[in-house]
């Protein structure tokens, strides 16, 4: 059996312990996922963020946004007011119920 693994060069492993070969002999799956989802194309936000604030960009998706925001509030069904001031605890409401 050792000298027909030398032959055919493969492992000599008479006691069945596992080895790992199998997964080793696989080919690599790494080029086939990379290649399966398409390049990441910069956007106007990424520009923005590599020269700075001071630079002017115009976003057709954003502007849309802001617009259909503003329209909402106008008829009164925009996002409620987030609180500004933490909830205050009244003394005594916080004890036991009977």
């Amino acid at each position: 059996m050792s000298a027909q693994c030398q032959v055919f060069a493969t492992n000599f492993n008479p006691n069945g312990v596992r080895m790992g070969n199998k997964v080793l002999r696989q080919r690599l799956r790494g080029p086939a996922l990379a290649a399966y989802y398409p390049r990441r194309v910069a956007t106007i936000k990424d520009v923005r963020e590599e020269f700075g604030p001071g630079l002017d960009t115009w976003e057709d998706a954003e502007e849309d946004r802001f617009e259909y925001i503003d329209e909402l509030k106008e008829r009164g069904k925009g996002a409620p007011k987030k609180k500004s001031a933490p909830p205050t605890t009244k003394p005594g409401a916080g004890g036991k119920r009977r």
